[in-house]
């Protein structure tokens, strides 16, 4: 019974798929992460959404929902969660993997109108030591690049984090995520479970290797980055707006 019910939920969750056209603009995209089109190599893990309405409670799962501080108040976590603290169990090919592309992969098709290396940032819920891996990959590619992106700052809400596990670090060392983009149009961006439990709400693409999540607007929509000359111009319109009071208020004290 148990596996019936396993399965009816999965099969709901290939519902999830999108048609949205994802589009990248001057080396930059920020996606949410239930905004998918595919997902494939689910018969032992699976990714399942969560929101302010949908908690799928038949499958282990102990630490709950967190869609209400999750961008657009939705997520999605790979379950079941059968590993959940360093003394539990580690199955190799079941609640954990180091191969990526093999377990609970993601697609998302993106439009690239700008060429070269992009960084990877990901927003991601850990609750503990077990939770905290993903790996992530281009057109059924998985460059070392991509490989083990960990978390260990941040537990217990949700924290962006663009760091590579090392044998030196393994909390993850900055710079060493990335995928090479080499020709303009349409590519596929993957994502594979690592360890299960994981809880992915957002990703980000980015040519500027300095960037960091807190320079833009994570919360609104795709996140688009601000530039400086849209900066400029909104401080241009300050100013005038400023002026036109000053000058209001000079000719209704005299009037």
């Amino acid at each position: 019974m148990k596996k019936l019910l396993f399965l009816l939920l999965i099969c709901g969750c290939q519902s999830l798929s999108t048609n949205q056209k994802l589009v990248e603009k001057d080396g930059f995209i920020g996606v949410e992460a239930e905004d998918f089109n595919d997902q494939q190599k689910d018969e032992v893990r699976n990714w399942v959404r969560f929101d302010m309405t949908q908690s799928p409670e038949l499958l282990p799962d102990p630490d709950g929902n967190h869609a209400e501080t999750a961008s657009n108040k939705a997520y999605l976590e790979v379950l079941p969660d059968t590993r959940v603290t360093h003394s539990d169990t580690l199955t190799n090919g079941i609640n954990f993997t180091n191969e990526p592309g093999e377990m609970a992969v993601l697609s998302y098709k993106i439009n690239f109108n700008t060429t070269g290396r992009y960084y990877v940032w990901v927003k991601a819920f850990s609750t503990g030591s077990e939770d905290n891996g993903i790996h992530v990959g281009i057109d059924n590619q998985w460059p070392e690049s991509g490989k083990r992106m960990q978390w260990c700052e941040g537990k217990e809400q949700w924290t962006w984090a663009s760091k590579q596990r090392t044998d030196a670090n393994h909390c993850g060392e900055p710079f060493l995520i990335f995928l090479d983009v080499e020709t303009k149009g349409e590519h596929i961006i993957q994502f594979s479970m690592r360890e299960d439990g994981f809880e992915f709400d957002k990703f980000i693409l980015t040519t500027d290797k300095d960037f960091i999540p807190e320079e833009l607007k994570v919360d609104s929509g795709f996140g688009e980055k601000a530039s400086p000359q849209s900066q400029q111009i909104d401080e241009t319109k300050m100013l005038e707006a400023l002026e036109y009071l000053k000058s209001k208020s000079f000719q209704d004290g005299i009037g």
